[in-house]
């Protein structure tokens, strides 16, 4: 069985938050918890409350056991851009775009190389 969080429009790059992801992908929860405690980032933080979020929804909603879980899935995808405006030099106005990122993180507790 497998279950899943998102967040939506984090207010994080999708590329600085994708190096993060990287680091957890395919780890079992308690290795990833650990990863994410160490890794002094702003994508850490906000993934490690994803990764919270898809196991409580593994185990109070499907009853699974948290010692089996492992992460299945992850992927950060762009959300939306927010444009703003910074001032250039001899009066000119550039933009400066702020980007957003949705974060996926799926955990399963079926075997590793099963049926995909």
């Amino acid at each position: 069985m497998e279950t899943y969080a998102i967040h939506k429009s984090a207010m994080v790059a999708p590329r600085k938050a994708r190096m993060t992801m990287d680091l957890i992908r395919g780890k079992d929860i308690f290795a990833a918890r650990a990863i994410l405690d160490t890794t002094n980032t702003k994508s850490s933080r906000l993934i490690r409350k994803v990764l919270e979020s898809a196991v409580a929804n593994a185990v109070n909603n499907n009853g699974a056991n948290e010692n089996d879980l492992y992460i299945s899935e992850c992927m950060v995808n762009p959300g939306p851009v927010y444009k703003r405006i910074k001032f250039a030099s001899r009066g000119n106005i550039d933009r400066r775009d702020k980007r957003t990122s949705h974060i996926i993180v799926k955990v399963s507790d079926e075997k590793k190389g099963g049926n995909k």
